[in-house]
């Protein structure tokens, strides 16, 4: 007997939220992004090591939040890594979902968009060498 699809959607997303793929801090971040969903509290930050080409070195997240936020999150760094900016960019909200893969609801929807978010910024947002963003002009 075989499992259904959705049982093998929620298998995945607990592997995603039990074993997150590079959680925690990208030793030569270049670029970050913190973002929060106020309806829940979920916190989601993308660090990104990004090469003078555009290459995507590294990435990881943190954050604090429900399962679908969390396993969401590591879903997408382990999609990016390695992709260049120009995917990034192009990566929709309805790909993001796409990759989740489970049917959610609106508000769950925003849970699973939380880190497709903050990555979406954090392409734009170089940091210092202290981890701070530096100011852009222009």
């Amino acid at each position: 007997m075989s499992l259904d699809e959705d049982e093998l959607y929620q298998e995945r997303i607990l592997d995603h939220y039990e074993e997150p793929f590079h959680r925690g801090h990208c030793p030569a971040a270049t670029h970050a992004h913190e973002d929060e969903n106020p309806l829940c509290g979920d916190v989601v930050r993308v660090e990104l090591a990004i090469e003078s080409d555009g290459t995507i070195r590294d990435a990881f997240f943190n954050g604090d939040g429900c399962c679908i936020s969390q396993a969401s999150a590591s879903m997408l760094i382990e999609q990016i890594n390695g992709k260049r900016v120009d995917d990034i960019k192009s990566f929709t909200a309805e790909d993001m979902l796409n990759l989740f893969g489970a049917k959610l609801t609106p508000n769950r929807q925003k849970c699973c968009l939380l880190s497709w978010r903050a990555l979406q910024s954090a392409v734009y947002s170089p940091i210092s060498g202290d981890g701070n963003p530096t100011a852009q002009n222009g």
